[in-house]
């Protein structure tokens, strides 16, 4: 049976995992990772031990959807106790680096004053020695830049933290990621292996082409024949993939869910922000079964983590030509080197910059900027994407802003008319502090955080985004509408949510002007 063809399951799915907790870009970069484990999830866990009822009760109540709560039974307390002792016995010099961060942040603040910075370095933190550089802004303020590619080479970068856990789509809401780890379970396969193994390729390659058991086995470096069979379950000896998941002419448009988009010729395919379903018995979107066998081009616009999707792109490894992701501000403690992050988890990169081009066989993508979302936080590793192909322009706009009009009215200049323009309309996001509060190094209020939103357009600035782009066609995503990424976006609109009715004033502007809009969920296609 060993050497028996196989596939993998079309419902088959990995969650990467650093120190137990789901892996994204935040959590793994590690200047930002450090910082997260230290003020963030360290005191998660210690607080759910001190109340195991107060954390279960708030994960089970909706007005909190999306809160720090971690959801994990009282039964397992002694489970979480383990895992919150292993890592500050097994992390210590991660802890230890984000408190020094805070403490050159703080030496900085005081001492700072617009003079020479040399005598100051003697007064950093020793954990710090050689991974940073103090330097002033034109405004005269003091900041601390990280040398990213050596933090990467020192020990506070560390493969020991990376596992993945497989299993099959269960078919439920899975538990939020950002604040609730993964313990071990029955029916899960944990490896401890990073994300970068070359037998995670091997797995997720078998949707496309068949292998075995015994290759997989050894691919994985499986450790015994219990874990083998938790592997055989996510074989199947029948492909599943769509027969249609090629065209043979024109170009073609598909609408995978969230801010993801399949874009096709005969010649090539482009996904961006990849974000699939697993679950092909649903109906009413396209899984992995509807993948193109291979992708030339992986557009990712921002670093969220609803956009640049771990558990995906591992999926996808060995199959994609280029992961394009925007340029960093290089050594920003907000502001995480995506291509750093992404090259060390074995995926191959291309930076890009505003108005850098990028060919692919008969078309090419031009990078465009993008506009706020980013609670006015300095953090420049964002990107839309203008793609021409097939005699088409489209404009994959994601979450950008339309507050500055002027700005697309320089694209168009630039590049000319687009024919599709693709945005989110996510108009009343989360405050700065719900992404970004263990970067934060000096405290801020609750009333300055709650000014301060991950939000992109309304539909004014929707509106003006395609009046400025002479776009004749206007597609909104959804905006995390779909139940199976409840996991991440853990998202809760009703008919009086204000995102929903900036999207159908934004439609209602549409039908006036000639634009043809439609407010995008499940799954769409258009031909030409």
């Amino acid at each position: 049976m060993d050497n028996e063809p196989r596939f993998l399951r079309p419902n088959a799915i990995i969650e990467p995992l650093v120190d137990g907790f789901y892996a994204w870009v935040l959590t793994v970069a590690p200047v930002q990772a450090a910082m997260n484990l230290t003020f963030l999830q360290v005191p998660l866990l210690e607080s759910y031990l001190q109340s195991p009822p107060v954390h279960i009760a708030a994960s089970q109540n909706p007005a909190l959807r999306g809160g720090y709560f971690v959801n994990i039974g009282e039964d397992r307390a002694g489970e979480v106790r383990a895992l919150l002792d292993s890592i500050k016995r097994d992390r210590a010099e991660m802890l230890r680096f984000a408190e020094a961060i805070m403490e050159a942040e703080d030496m900085l603040r005081q001492s700072a004053s617009g003079f020479d910075l040399t005598p100051l370095y003697p007064k950093l933190p020793p954990e710090l020695g050689g991974l940073v550089e103090l330097a002033y802004d034109t405004n005269n303020q003091p900041t601390l830049r990280f040398m990213e590619p050596v933090v990467y080479t020192s020990s506070i970068y560390s493969e020991d933290r990376q596992s993945v856990q497989l299993s099959i789509e269960p078919g439920y809401e899975r538990p939020f990621i950002l604040s609730t780890p993964r313990l071990s379970s029955p029916d899960v396969l944990d490896l401890r292996i990073p994300f970068r193994h070359p037998g995670l390729e091997a797995l997720f390659g078998a949707r496309v082409r068949p292998s075995t058991l015994g290759e997989l086995r050894e691919a994985l470096e499986l450790p015994d024949d219990a874990a083998a069979r938790q592997l055989e379950g996510l074989l199947t000896t029948q492909p599943s993939l769509n027969s249609d998941r090629h065209i043979d002419g024109g170009g073609r448009i598909r609408y995978f869910g969230h801010a993801c988009l399949v874009l096709q010729t005969p010649e090539a395919a482009i996904i961006t922000d990849p974000f699939i379903s697993a679950d092909n018995t649903a109906g009413g979107r396209y899984t992995y079964d509807d993948l193109p066998d291979y992708l030339d081009l992986v557009l990712v616009t921002h670093g969220h983590q609803d956009h640049i999707v771990l558990e995906t792109l591992l999926q996808l490894r060995g199959r994609v030509g280029q992961v394009v992701v925007p340029r960093s501000s290089r050594g920003n403690l907000c502001d995480p080197n995506l291509a750093l992050y992404l090259s060390h988890l074995g995926l191959p990169v291309t930076e890009v910059d505003d108005f850098d081009e990028v060919a692919f066989p008969g078309g090419k993508v031009v990078a465009t900027p993008f506009l706020g979302e980013h609670a006015d936080l300095d953090i420049r590793s964002k990107s839309t994407f203008w793609v021409e192909m097939a005699g088409r322009s489209i404009f994959v706009g994601a979450d950008s802003s339309g507050i500055d009009p002027l700005l697309y009215r320089h694209i168009r200049r630039h590049l000319g008319t687009v024919d599709v323009a693709f945005l989110g309309m996510e108009c009343d996001g989360a405050p700065l502090t719900w992404l970004y509060q263990a970067l934060l190094t000096r405290p801020v209020t609750k009333k300055m955080s709650d000014s301060r939103k991950l939000s992109g357009s309304n539909a004014e600035q929707a509106s003006a985004i395609v009046t400025e782009l002479g776009a004749t066609e206007a597609y909104i995503y959804a905006m995390g509408e779909e139940s199976w990424l409840g996991h991440v976006m853990a998202t809760s609109y009703t008919d009086d949510s204000v995102q929903l009715k900036e999207v159908e004033k934004f439609q209602s502007w549409c039908a006036d002007n000639g634009v043809k809009s439609e407010h995008l969920l499940g799954q769409q296609e258009w031909r030409w």
